[in-house]
């Protein structure tokens, strides 16, 4: 995935702020994909000069004031047709796996701790996406229209609930 398209997947569902955006990334998409302000800034600067997206015209001008961006034609098309790319699985790299074969060679002190904090970090963010299953899809409300928005969510369930599973594996291995 790509920052830019993150950005334009961003503002085709609401059009916003650079400021708006760093807080919707930090409670959404921020989730999978995560950015810094200055980088968000960086790349619609970008897309605006790629003729991607255009700051929404104000109705009264003044300095500093914040702009307000939405995607143009072309920018749907760019992210259309990213959409449609074929792209290989991402391998892993988590420099947690290394550590774990580093133990191997130079033995586990200090390794059982960083797992355990590790395991309450995954557990944390699983019960933080339980909640917003929750909050933003209960069982009683129709899901058409946000079904895909929350089979994301529900792919982060399973890659936490895998990480807790494989954790508490290697833990009671530890402890053996």
């Amino acid at each position: 995935m790509s920052l830019p398209h993150a950005i334009l997947t961003a503002l085709l569902e609401k059009p916003s702020s650079g400021l708006e955006l760093t807080r919707r990334f930090d409670k959404s998409i921020g989730f999978f994909w995560s950015a810094t302000h200055q980088q968000i800034y960086r790349e619609l600067g970008k897309l605006e000069q790629a003729g991607l997206i255009r700051a929404l015209p104000q109705t009264t001008p003044t300095r500093g004031q914040r702009k307000e961006y939405e995607v143009l034609p072309a920018g749907r098309a760019e992210l259309a047709t990213w959409v449609a790319e074929p792209a290989e699985p991402k391998e892993i790299r988590d420099a947690l796996l290394v550590r774990l074969r580093a133990a191997a060679v130079v033995g586990t002190d200090g390794l059982v701790d960083e797992l355990r904090r590790h395991l309450a970090l995954h557990r944390t963010r699983l019960a933080e996406y339980a909640e917003i299953e929750r909050r933003d899809f209960p069982a009683e409300r129709s899901a058409e229209e946000n079904r895909l928005h929350h089979l994301v969510l529900r792919g982060g369930i399973r890659l936490e609930t895998f990480w807790i599973d494989w954790l508490t594996e290697v833990l009671a291995e530890l402890d053996t």
